[in-house]
């Protein structure tokens, strides 16, 4: 099979590699798009320094990377039961090991779900990773309330579309933040406000809110203090590792001495997934997606990424796989 392999960081190459055997528990899937997520440019593009031992301190130790699959099951090991040859599934596989950037991907059958009908390939890929980072920073203290004001941070890539629209569907007044070439995609979310943040300081326009959802993290929390109400929520899901890792060490003690509550998420993967599933084949919400672009262009479209030009998720497809 086709596959993009990288055995030092930077140097990804679309390569012949064998097609993996399921193991018992495991179900081969025939990919048919994938997308560009942070972990993905940690393993191929490599990682900032302070990571490298996550990702590997002189070679990636995952050589394929991609962690959200949408694809077709062709074969399953033989304890799996939840699953049959020619289901349409998508997933997170990154706790199996990664591996979407290639042709076929064996994760466990556990981190994948039946894809819905409304939803192409294509469209599927965008959502996984990406989704339930969204429904999972949105909800982590517990379902929206009607009228509450949400500011999205970092609002127009993979995320943020998501999160806009699962927000809007609970009567949330939502503001959104990014570079003003997003801004018009963002507002075809029916998003209320929106902030070019290369021309407004949002932590210091005098507005506050109930929640914001930080998808970037590049401030102190002590930025966000002052923009949310008391009582408020402020919600960190990606971003440098120094300002998370700020946010892990001092939200406690601002929570505690300042009334606003400081989180930072750790991603369960694929939590909300099947809810989300329900609301996509309804028609409620509605993939973005930036692209797509084939697997030979995998490192261009990585390029795009690090320089947060994606209008959406990133999406990669397959080759010989339509959408």
């Amino acid at each position: 099979m086709k596959a993009i392999v990288q055995t030092a960081y930077g140097s990804p190459q679309l390569t012949e590699v064998p097609t993996p055997v399921p193991a018992t528990d495991e179900v081969l899937v025939r990919v048919h798009a994938s997308s560009v997520n942070d972990w993905d440019i940690g393993f191929v593009m490599g990682p900032p320094p302070s990571l490298r031992p996550l990702f590997g301190w002189f070679k990636p130790r995952v050589q394929i990377a991609g962690c959200d699959v949408a694809g077709v099951i062709e074969a399953t090991g033989r304890d799996v039961q939840s699953f049959e040859p020619g289901d349409a599934v998508f997933g997170d596989v990154h706790a199996c090991g990664f591996g979407a950037y290639a042709e076929y991907v064996c994760p466990k059958a556990d981190a994948l779900r039946l894809k819905p009908s409304a939803l192409s390939f294509v469209e599927a890929a965008a959502v996984p990773h990406g989704g339930t980072l969204a429904w999972q920073g949105l909800y982590a203290r517990g379902q929206l309330q009607s009228g509450q004001e949400i500011l999205i941070n970092g609002a127009g890539g993979g995320v943020g579309p998501i999160a806009v629209q699962l927000a809007k569907l609970d009567g949330v007044e939502v503001t959104v933040v990014d570079s003003g070439e997003k801004l018009a995609m963002l507002r075809s979310l029916e998003c209320d406000h929106t902030v070019d943040y290369r021309e407004t300081d949002f932590t210091r326009a005098g507005q506050r809110y109930d929640v914001i959802l930080d998808v970037r993290t590049t401030r102190s929390p002590f930025a966000f203090v002052r923009v949310l109400k008391p009582g408020g929520t402020y919600v960190t899901i990606g971003g440098t590792s120094f300002r998370m890792l700020q946010v892990n060490l001092l939200g406690g003690l601002i929570s505690r001495t300042r009334n606003r509550n400081i989180l930072l998420r750790i991603l369960e993967p694929n939590g909300g997934l099947v809810e989300m599933a329900e609301l996509f084949e309804t028609g409620k919400l509605t993939p973005v997606v930036d692209g797509p672009y084939p697997l030979n262009q995998l490192p261009e479209a990585m390029k795009r990424f690090l320089a947060a030009r994606q209008i959406g998720r990133i999406v990669i497809t397959m080759p010989a796989c339509d959408g």
